[in-house]
């Protein structure tokens, strides 16, 4: 959609400027830089609440009331959110199925029985398998890793990882990452005579297979407080919970904090409760991580002389480690995690340095052909999107789909064929269940599993059309036209005057933010621009803003075209998260625009 010159103004937002470039030059210039927005703007905070806190934690109001509108507006819960602690973790006893897993593990630990860890080929499953073998062999047991390939062997716990657990003469396997819906494979093994512990935070699509212990907090009669945690944040509760059992020290287990938040941040896990925790805590130990592979990704990341925040967790670190997973074999990934020799470190990091390079160039040619489709698609009359083509990576796919849906804000599934069946990725917006609309399609796919922002699906290439149909009534029936809107959600509103290096301190003890924490967005009305914009990089804008005497500098990422528009004296509102800006080694406040409304 264009932005008119004159008349009124519709309010934009700019996309992610740590998202690198989605839309082909051949597309509309302006809907690839500027997105129609709705701002949400929340109840105004409880004003008792708010002096409340001011008085027990002495904060300015803006922190308070800050507090207030994240759910924190009681002084204990305020506390443990501004200063968690690792005396705040839940018992790992409370998860349904603990017990029985600690105990089987902690036999097989004391017989010697060659113990298999199947993980995904995910950050998320590579970190958490690398948990689970590394405590194991501190424990003295014989423990292996096991990673499907992503293309010959499929998601999950399948076949392939049943037979290679036979063919090396495993007694246990102990899954991370997957396993919650794989009801004949662990039929499989069992029947092999080799039991099974399922440990996932996928949510079930059926019955639970028949193992030992299934360990996840979303399966029903799970008391377990907190049903976000990624597998990882499972699989250290899980070491925990063992090393209690086995009456071994655990100081080594929380030394692996480093992965478990690189895991956490990486499957865009929640950062509140305890994922906030280990994400705060796992960041510290990050930064000065004692694991020869991560300080040697870090290093052919760039990031060694950097802090080590979620964004650039998320959007730098994690990629690299993810990358051998999509294009490549992620047991890769674990060799890398688990060595102690600096050379074999470097070695596998370049590697996964190649393989990134590459990812980025398929993605790309990707996006392309995936926005032409999109192209051809009536998006008045198509709320559910499944764009489905021969040859597409599917190593690649979710990523792309995650493009997509930031430029078209439709639940959107790509479907990478293959002969007579298509593997897909999905990826969704706040306002649909992705899960949950899955499975009204599931008497058309071969299998799916996921949670509610993200999932996967098998289906075949004669049913692709018939699922893109019923998949688009699904999300019709449960969307209305408003939320097919980009949202800013709106924290706090303030004088440009209070938009200064000591907000910007105060607002940093609300890290690590991410999904479930985001960073905070400001606005201030009726600024003004106090001389015209600049253009910089691939179409961003600087800016100076201008209120009541104050000024501040800004950057609208992907606003170049729009900022051009707006004449020197004219008043606006402007949304905005405030950074720290060291460019150069000046180090100054400025404001990254998250949308501008007139």
């Amino acid at each position: 959609m264009g932005i008119a010159r004159t008349g009124t103004f519709p309010a934009v937002t700019a996309p992610s400027p740590l998202a690198p470039p989605s839309i082909p030059e051949s597309s509309d210039p302006a809907r690839a830089t500027q997105r129609v927005a709705k701002w949400s703007f929340p109840d105004t905070p409880n004003q008792v609440d708010v002096a409340a806190l001011m008085s027990a934690l002495h904060l300015p109001e803006n922190a308070c009331r800050l507090l207030v509108r994240r759910g924190y507006a009681d002084t204990e819960s305020a506390k443990n959110f501004l200063r968690p602690r690792l005396e705040h973790f839940h018992d790992p006893a409370l998860m349904l199925g603990m017990s029985d897993a600690v105990s089987r593990l902690a036999r097989a630990v004391r017989d010697g029985e060659l113990i298999c860890i199947h993980g995904d080929y995910d950050v998320d499953g590579i970190c958490s398998t690398t948990i689970l073998v590394r405590a194991l062999r501190a424990f003295g047991a014989r423990a292996i890793p096991f990673i499907p390939r992503r293309i010959q062997d499929g998601y999950d716990l399948s076949l392939a990882g049943v037979n290679a657990a036979i063919e090396a003469g495993v007694k246990l396997l102990v899954t991370c990452d997957c396993g919650t819906n794989a009801v004949h494979p662990v039929r499989a093994a069992s029947e092999a005579g080799i039991d099974v512990i399922i440990s996932d935070h996928h949510l079930p699509s059926g019955p639970l297979p028949d193992c030992v212990a299934v360990l996840n907090p979303r399966q029903q009669g799970c008391a377990y407080p907190d049903k976000e945690l990624a597998a990882v944040g499972i699989a250290f509760k899980l070491a925990l919970a063992l090393a209690k059992a086995l009456g071994v020290a655990d100081g080594f287990i929380y030394r692996m904090l480093d992965l478990v938040a690189l895991a956490t941040i990486a499957d865009i896990a929640p950062l509140r409760g305890e994922n906030r925790i280990m994400a705060r805590f796992g960041l510290k130990v990050l930064g000065e991580s004692e694991n020869v592979g991560l300080r040697s990704l870090i290093r052919a990341a760039g990031l060694e002389d950097k802090p080590l925040t979620a964004g650039r967790v998320g959007y730098v670190l994690a990629p690299r480690l993810n990358a051998v997973g999509r294009l490549a074999h992620a047991l890769r990934g674990v060799e890398l995690l688990m060595t102690d020799s600096e050379s074999e470190a470097n070695t596998i990091a370049r590697e996964l340095e190649e393989l990134n390079r590459r990812r980025q160039a398929i993605d790309r040619d990707t996006v392309i052909q995936a926005m032409q489709l999109v192209d051809q698609i009536d998006l008045d009359s198509t709320y559910g999107l499944v764009l489905a083509q021969q040859g597409w990576h599917p190593g690649v796919i979710g990523i792309v789909a995650s493009r997509v849906v930031e430029q078209v804000c439709r639940p959107t599934v790509l479907v990478a064929l293959s002969g007579g069946e298509g593997k897909g990725s999905g990826r969704s917006i706040p306002a649909f269940d992705l899960h949950a609309g899955l499975s009204d399609c599931r008497d058309l796919l071969v299998r799916f599993g996921g949670h509610r922002a993200a999932a996967g699906v098998t289906v075949r290439s004669d049913r692709v059309a018939d699922f893109a149909d019923r998949f688009n009534r699904v999300a019709m029936d449960r969307l209305a036209p408003d939320d097919l809107l980009h949202e800013v959600r709106i924290d706090l509103e303030i004088r440009l005057a209070d938009a200064n290096a000591g907000l910007e301190s105060l607002l940093r003890h609300f890290e690590p933010f991410g999904t479930g924490n985001p960073s905070p967005v400001l606005v201030t009305r009726s600024v003004m621009l106090a001389c015209p914009p600049r253009s910089v990089g691939d179409g961003h804008a600087k800016l100076r803003l201008s209120a009541d005497g104050a000024e501040l500098d800004a950057i609208g990422f992907g606003l170049a075209s729009m900022a051009r528009t707006i004449p020197v004296g004219t008043t606006f509102d402007v949304a905005f998260r405030l950074e720290s800006d060291d460019w150069n080694g000046d180090k100054r406040v400025q404001a990254k625009l998250a949308g501008i409304r007139f």
